[in-house]
């Protein structure tokens, strides 16, 4: 160790004073480093921030979980063209797929209702109410913060009592204690008996599922909602707008999903008025985007650590030119070609490292920029620092070997006589 810093030292001293000495030319020469190394870990902690809150709602969604939707017709008339095909999705379809699907181990029906008012008053957006089966929080791996769930004597007793999720219990009642509390629903007044913990919501629309404020909603059961609840055309919409599945967890969801959808096309005689959703598709389908995606990112930002690489050589050759007489004075003293080569590559990949220090912090610096005003979601990765960095120090050493080269062939003789 003694010797590798008594032979190296002088010479990484050497280049930091060359950098010193002519400040500005190495800052200018280090600006292709600062923005690509910059640009790679901006814009990968936006790619990864964009990409971990989708994966965490796909995720929420249940990975182990199938999920069937209604698809909504776009007007009255697909709708009653549809229904002269299929009836929709019906607590039949229900009771077909849990008598014929293996591996499940939970499933419950879904209705959901668009209040018309709502009491007490809200000038937030109205909660959604929907009605499922006492077993929906561990389909849905949902938590509660306060209370409890509601149970199966309650959901055969079409009993009056509800869940609030945590954006719509601030809405209606505020901050306060919620459970024992009443909202009222159109007409109905609804006991609250819980309150669901803050659930993850995407940015976007994840296809197939109709979006909606999962922290928005008021939970029911099922008897209550389809009891209590007057549905407007009810002869045309679906009997139930949803159903959720929990297969076991060696059981393959993707080919749970394939027997679902087999059932269903064959009940609703291809008439295209449903989908399935597999979140564990989802979820691969992302990941699979996402590395796509940051290789995207990384190409385009390489061509400004190109152009930096193209600045260093640049400039190295200019230093040779410039210290030629030197380069002449240290063969002739007995310096080996080696000896001229490491040297300037080490001042190369000097400019490289500092630069890409700068470009990392410039980097950090910028995500959190973006995360303010844009108000996304950036997460700065240990992997794209290191990737950024280590292409940065990579480009400088390879285009630093050519001038260094250069310098090391000049003759002696010749280049003390440079003037």
């Amino acid at each position: 160790m003694r010797d590798w810093i008594a032979r190296y030292l002088p010479e990484l001293w050497m280049g930091l004073t060359s950098l010193f000495v002519h400040k500005l030319r190495s800052l200018l020469t280090m600006l292709g480093m600062i923005f690509g190394v910059g640009a790679v870990v901006a814009m990968l902690s936006i790619t990864a921030g964009a990409q971990q809150q989708m994966i965490s709602f796909i995720e929420l969604l249940g990975v182990n979980n199938v999920i069937v939707e209604a698809r909504e017709a776009v007007d009255r008339d697909e709708l009653q063209a549809t229904r002269q095909i299929s009836p929709g999705l019906t607590f039949r379809d229900f009771r077909a797929i849990a008598e014929n699907t293996q591996g499940v181990v939970a499933l419950t029906p879904r209705k959901r209702f668009k209040p018309v008012k709502v009491f007490p008053k809200t000038n937030q957006e109205f909660p959604l109410l929907i009605g499922v089966l006492p077993n929906y929080p561990q389909i849905n791996s949902l938590q509660l913060v306060a209370g409890r769930f509601f149970t199966e004597e309650e959901n055969k007793a079409s009993a009056p009592v509800c869940v609030l999720g945590e954006k719509s219990k601030v809405n209606l009642l505020g901050y306060g204690d919620a459970v024992g509390g009443y909202v009222k629903i159109n007409d109905t007044w609804l006991q609250v008996i819980g309150v669901m913990a803050p659930i993850a919501t995407a940015d976007s629309e994840v296809e197939g599922l109709q979006s909606s404020d999962r922290n928005n909603q008021v939970v029911a059961p099922l008897n209550t909602v389809m009891r209590r609840f007057d549905d407007n055309n009810s002869y045309l919409k679906d009997e139930i707008d949803g159903i959720f599945l929990r297969v076991a967890p060696n059981v393959n969801s993707i080919e749970t999903a394939e027997v679902v959808m087999t059932i269903l096309t064959a009940t609703h005689k291809d008439a295209g008025d449903f989908t399935v959703v597999v979140p564990a598709g989802l979820l691969e389908e992302r990941r699979r985007t996402q590395f796509i995606f940051e290789v995207v990112m990384i190409c385009i930002a390489g061509i400004s650590l190109l152009v930096g690489g193209i600045g260093i050589m640049n400039i190295m050759l200019a230093t040779v030119l410039e210290r030629t007489r030197e380069i002449g004075i240290r063969r002739a003293i007995g310096a080996r070609q080696s000896d001229i080569i490491r040297q300037f590559l080490i001042e190369a990949v000097l400019i490289s490292i500092v630069g890409g220090l700068i470009g990392i912090a410039a980097g950090f610096s910028g995500s959190r920029i973006i995360a303010l005003i844009a108000g996304w979601s950036t997460v700065v990765t240990a992997v794209s620092i290191l990737v950024a960095f280590g292409v940065s120090v990579f480009i400088g050493l390879l285009f630093g070997i050519y001038p260094a080269v250069q310098a090391a062939k000049l003759d002696p003789i010749e280049a003390i006589r440079y003037e």
